[in-house]
């Protein structure tokens, strides 16, 4: 591999599984072999025949059942990813104006598409620095609180909680949701991708809705405000209905999603799967505040993520080589985030990545920096 040191980490040491990205994340080999054993009749089929709604059913009950939401919720899904979602939100979720919490990367990209939207006030933004989160203020002019459970950048995860006030409450959850616990009294909308905690591929978003947001789904259905059928919620919610996607998903992503859901479902539900991601943070955050040339990155216990782990390097050790010789040794994607610009390394936590491989991958970095010192 060009630019790593030729450093060979002892078998022993290795993690099992070297995967520890971000997103798109490990996906559990029983799962692949599980996609492959219903192939022959479930690839290449119509999604709006039986044995690909049979599916999409199953999917929405077990998210029902994971997430103990309400009886009234409803689960919606179309194509595109959470950053679609952005766009259909932005037309057919936020009546006038929306407020924003931006801590990162990805919390800001919300605010920014509510701001393009020439039918909408300008959004009040909260922000606050990387490695940290801000909390929503009750505003009378808002109808949409716009939170993010997990910021992925920089490995922050904030509470959910309803501000006093009226208004909708709709949370970017890609990267927490199946990893992170929730309260849904606290919630309209939850909304993801399944590449993360789900172990799925992406361009499939998932929106967990509360009554009171069916309820503005149906109504600024009726607005006057030009929505195109890609983008339509109240569409989304009619072929959800019918265990159907408005048009062609992507086949393998769901029956990947189902498997990972069957899994997390049959071994306790949030329970395990949230557990498993804090045995999995606990192990790296002990080691980061011990290690003399390691610092969790988020300064907060109460604010660090149990699903994306950021760990500062001392500057006399380069993050990014190290990350190159885990590389060249099959450890994948401990690369910080590109726009962070931090001389750290990133550590999906997500359920499917057992904790003891991330027990191991602290013996690896460590052996790493002791063969370049």
């Amino acid at each position: 591999m060009s630019g790593a040191p030729d450093i060979r980490i002892p078998a022993e040491i290795l993690p099992a599984d070297g995967r520890f990205g971000c997103g798109p994340s490990k996906v559990r080999p029983e799962a692949v072999a599980a996609l492959a054993a219903v192939a022959p009749d479930y690839l290449g089929t119509s999604h709006r025949q039986p044995r690909v709604k049979d599916v999409v059913a199953e999917v929405r009950r077990s998210l029902h059942e994971l997430f103990g939401l309400p009886e009234g919720w409803e689960v919606l899904l179309g194509n595109g990813g959470a950053t679609f979602f952005w766009d259909a939100a932005s037309v057919g979720l936020i009546e006038r104006r929306s407020q924003h919490l931006s801590f990162g990367e990805f919390s800001s990209k919300f605010a920014k598409a509510a701001a393009a939207a020439p039918h909408l006030d300008d959004p009040v933004v909260i922000t606050a620095e990387p490695g940290s989160h801000p909390v929503p203020a009750p505003d009378a002019s808002v109808d949409a609180y716009c939170l993010t459970h997990n910021e992925t950048s920089t490995g922050v995860a904030m509470p959910l909680v309803r501000p006093d006030a009226d208004g909708l409450v709709l949370v970017d959850a890609t990267s927490a949701a199946g990893g992170v616990r929730w309260d849904p009294r606290q919630v309209d909308v939850y909304y993801f991708s399944p590449q993360k905690c789900f172990a799925a591929d992406g361009g499939l978003w998932l929106a967990c809705c509360s009554p009171a947001a069916i309820e503005r789904i149906e109504r600024l259905a009726d607005a006057d405000r030009w929505i195109p059928d890609s983008l339509s919620l109240p569409t989304a919610l009619d072929n959800s209905r019918k265990d159907q996607t408005y048009n062609t998903p992507a086949l393998a992503t769901l029956y990947l999603l189902l498997e990972q859901l069957r899994w997390m479902l049959g071994n306790g539900g949030m329970a395990f799967a949230a557990g498993r991601s804090d045995e999995s943070s606990t192990i790296l955050y002990q080691w980061a505040e011990r290690t003399p040339y390691t610092t969790p990155y988020v300064a907060d216990p109460a604010m660090r993520s149990p699903v994306v782990g950021t760990v500062d390097f001392d500057d006399a050790i380069d993050a990014t080589v190290v990350a190159k010789a885990l590389r060249a040794n099959g450890v994948l994607d401990t690369e910080a985030y590109r726009k962070l610009g931090r001389n750290q390394l990133r550590i999906g936590m997500f359920p499917a990545i057992d904790p003891a491989d991330v027990e191991a991958l602290t013996a690896s970095i460590e052996y790493v920096v002791a063969a370049l010192a």
